[in-house]
């Protein structure tokens, strides 16, 4: 970019910045969940400078590449400089690539964050000042945001990508993106034959078919959701794991990722196992403990029967790192 453009961009940026704000001061859904504490965690391969060797071309070379939600556009064959703001950074590890630039309060806490030293703030709302400052060659965000995305795909490529798609879905088509999509393929394919051990591991433990599970979790504002497509909900449902409710399975018909219900309605959407995930807000904290020493959670199955498990909203999410580590941890707090 020209240093004669960057002064009229960065006005436009000011501005749209302050209106962004304003939006902001409204309640957040589940979508900005962040992922876990320092765990077991998938190691980079390359430096954010590295050019990752790619599955087509050279990595001059430029292709046509429509996202999700409909944008065409020309990409890098072998993208160099990749900034990725949001759910699933981590699965930038799977590939072995490391990006310079992400959301960093989505890393906060994670079992991926000590692998994120060198990886700049851009910060939430975007700062597109930040964004610009690091020539980026292609921005990767989860947010839907069309005036944000306009202003983004001024700076470089800007690509929206559906981080609560399934993994064995995410991962290929971000690896298409990437020019990685044979090693992402793999990794899909390891990932699933450790699942399937794991799985048999507790059912060799007591775990029994058709057994339910649910998972549950408080936002500031005594707002209680119940999580159908995201985060760790998308470990449970697996072929061989617990099963959906059918209040839940109604919801993941619908491709939800979660639903706000009331206390009361508990009931209709615990399953014979229960997992809380701790939330990092206190007033969200002592909104699950005000639940779990109410009556309604008293009287449930999964209650009565110690069928209980909490675990960090930080550590639930279903970024590639998070998955792994989640393979070791499940069989510790169910056998427990």
């Amino acid at each position: 970019m020209k240093p004669t453009k960057k002064l009229p961009i960065t006005i436009s940026i000011l501005a749209l910045m302050s209106l962004m704000l304003m939006a902001c001061n409204g309640s957040s859904p589940p979508s900005s969940m962040k992922q876990g504490t320092a765990g077991t965690a998938i190691q980079p391969t390359v430096s954010p400078n590295d050019s990752p060797p790619s599955d087509t071309g050279s990595e001059d070379a430029m292709r046509s590449y429509t996202d999700y939600k409909g944008h065409s556009v020309d990409i890098p064959v072998s993208p160099k400089r990749i900034i990725f703001s949001g759910e699933t950074f981590s699965d930038l590890f799977a590939l072995g690539v490391q990006a310079i630039g992400a959301d960093m309060d989505r890393v906060k806490g994670s079992v991926y964050e000590d692998k994120t030293q060198n990886v700049e703030d851009i910060g939430f709302p975007t700062s597109f000042e930040k964004v610009l400052g690091l020539n980026p060659d292609l921005i990767i965000v989860a947010n839907p945001d069309e005036t944000a995305y306009e202003q983004l795909s001024k700076i470089a490529p800007t690509l929206m990508f559906d981080t609560f798609a399934p993994l064995e879905k995410r991962l290929p088509e971000l690896g298409d993106i990437l020019g990685r999509k044979a090693q992402a393929e793999q990794w899909v394919t390891d990932y699933e034959a450790k699942a399937d051990a794991m799985w048999q591991q507790l059912q060799s433990v007591g775990m029994k078919p058709d057994e339910t599970a649910s998972v549950f979790t408080y936002y500031p504002g005594d707002r209680l959701f119940v999580m159908a497509s995201t985060g760790l909900s998308q470990v449970l449902y697996h072929p061989n794991g617990f099963k959906p409710t059918p209040n839940i399975q109604q919801l993941l018909d619908e491709d939800s990722g979660f639903k706000e219900i009331s206390m009361e309605k508990l009931p209709e959407f615990a399953g014979d196992r229960i997992f809380i995930l701790n939330p990092v807000q206190p007033e969200a904290q002592k909104s699950t403990q005000d639940m779990m020493n109410s009556p309604i959670w008293a009287s449930l199955p999964a209650v009565k029967d110690g069928h209980v498990y909490t675990i960090d909203i930080a550590k639930s999410g279903s970024d590639a790192a998070t998955r792994e580590w989640l393979l070791q941890e499940l069989p510790n707090m169910i056998t427990e």
